[in-house]
């Protein structure tokens, strides 16, 4: 396991060497091959602790989508059968849509419903 981020940083110069050599990636036979894998591992292990990423908000995928799709908040309260307001309270913070609501933007903007519910 990689303790520190000293450690972390000659483990990621010897995996840009390792692949250099195609050999190490295609060749379950190559030299390398089982370095590189079990070095791929603790840096893999080490980021997911040290930088975990973070699920995105309802809205930011909200705006990523309306930005995907082309829309503008008139457009979206239209798509959503609510007011414009009540959809800028939305992409705010001000207020969370209701579950009839919630339901149109999973199926109107193709939004996982665990991440328009929160869970």
């Amino acid at each position: 396991m990689i303790q520190t981020e000293k450690e972390y940083n000659a483990i990621v110069e010897r995996v840009e060497v390792l692949l250099q050599d195609n050999d190490n990636i295609e060749n379950t036979n190559a030299k390398g091959y089982i370095e590189l894998n079990l070095l791929s591992d603790l840096v893999a292990d080490y980021e997911e602790r040290t930088y975990p990423v973070k699920k995105p908000s309802l809205v930011e995928v909200i705006k990523m989508r309306m930005a995907e799709m082309g829309l503008n908040q008139k457009r979206l309260s239209e798509l959503l059968g609510v007011s414009t307001s009540r959809v800028s309270e939305y992409l705010n913070g001000k207020s969370e849509p209701p579950l009839n609501v919630a339901r149109e933007i999973s199926r109107k903007l193709s939004i996982d419903a665990s991440i328009v519910l929160g869970v």
